[in-house]
């Protein structure tokens, strides 16, 4: 197995929140990736690479090029007013459903492109983007010239970002891009989503089509991020219908609830005949991630791993979540450690 990783994910940095009027640090940090590079490399599982530039056209594939435009351009808008510090979307469209005009104002694009204030852009923010999601691609190709598995450590992550919106430290959906790349091969790829929060991006980039399977184990919407999808009772629509499966999980899950919940996930994988998976890898289900409520343990990550080896096919494995800054790299490369060594 080799990975991708490319240093372009510096650039995006100085992600916050405004509390009390105040920009304060997030927990989408740089270390993260940088952990995770460290981490497998410690393993030797394989060689780190940088990605190749495959431009936009495969992004373009998965996201709406109005969208894109406005990342490409957002920074620069912003700094024509006068601001130096990060931008955010602070007025939303949420409740009204989706806006029919996009507004002139930055400030009014931010809102329209956002579905949260989750995401902050700053001076490097596409660039970073861009490139993980070149990452993502690189790994793909990678699949699509025989590799068994291969790992694409993005940053930043992807699964929350929809067609045309941002969110949850999300810009550019990479697990989604990279299964649409991989439908050039394959006729049914699946998507296994194993991070604490639901990927509602992927979910509705996906929505209505039979050729890829949505799976998701993750915290019950009731409770926690994103509250809005992640449902049970979510299916899909259209040709779409019964191919997304959500399997919600209470506060405090443990291993031998969350392994069921993934023994679940597999078995509806095989069933709709995935010939390649892309496997949406947060770490954020670990005991002392900051901000998730689950309760695996570091060595819970290797039996995932041995677990996710029940999908003899290809294999493309996309860095999510995981804020534990000093493990992550270490539960992340365990579950690669997992399901290539056994």
């Amino acid at each position: 197995m080799d990975a991708w990783f490319t240093e372009h994910h510096q650039a995006h940095h100085g992600h916050g929140e405004l509390i009390g009027g105040r920009l304060v640090s997030g927990f989408e940090s740089p270390v993260r990736a940088e952990r995770v590079r460290a981490a497998f490399e410690a393993a030797a599982l394989g060689a780190v690479r940088s990605p190749a530039d495959h431009g936009l056209s495969p992004i373009l594939d998965v996201h709406d090029a109005g969208y894109v435009g406005f990342l490409q351009r957002a920074w620069r808008d912003w700094q024509a007013l006068g601001h130096q510090h990060p931008a955010l979307g602070m007025i939303w469209h949420a409740g009204l459903g989706r806006p029919r005009v996009l507004p002139r104002h930055i400030e009014g694009q931010l809102g329209f492109y956002s579905l949260d204030a989750g995401c902050a852009i700053v001076a490097g923010t596409w660039e970073a983007a861009y490139w993980s999601a070149q990452c993502a691609l690189s790994a793909t190709q990678a699949i699509l010239q025989g590799a068994g598995s291969a790992l694409a450590i993005c940053r930043p992550p992807g699964h929350h970002a929809t067609a045309d919106a941002m969110g949850g430290y999300c810009y550019l959906n990479n697990a989604a891009i990279a299964a649409q790349a991989l439908r050039a091969r394959f006729a049914r790829v699946g998507i296994v989503d194993v991070d604490y929060h639901h990927g509602n991006g992927t979910q509705a980039i996906f929505w209505r089509r039979d050729d890829v399977f949505f799976t998701s184990l993750h915290a019950d919407p009731h409770d926690d991020y994103p509250y809005f999808s992640g449902h049970a009772d979510e299916r899909g629509d259209g040709p779409g219908t019964g191919h997304t499966l959500n399997l919600p999980l209470p506060a405090g899950t443990q291993a031998p609830a969350w392994l069921a919940a993934l023994e679940q996930a597999l078995d509806a994988t095989v069933q709709r005949g995935c010939e390649a998976v892309v496997v949406s890898l947060g770490v954020d289900t670990f005991e002392r991630d900051p901000i998730s409520k689950f309760k695996l343990t570091g060595d819970d990550y290797l039996e995932i791993g041995r677990r996710l080896r029940r999908l003899v096919v290809p294999m493309l494995f996309v860095f999510e979540g995981g804020y534990a800054t000093d493990e992550v790299g270490a539960n992340a490369v365990s579950v690669l450690v997992g399901y290539e060594r056994g």
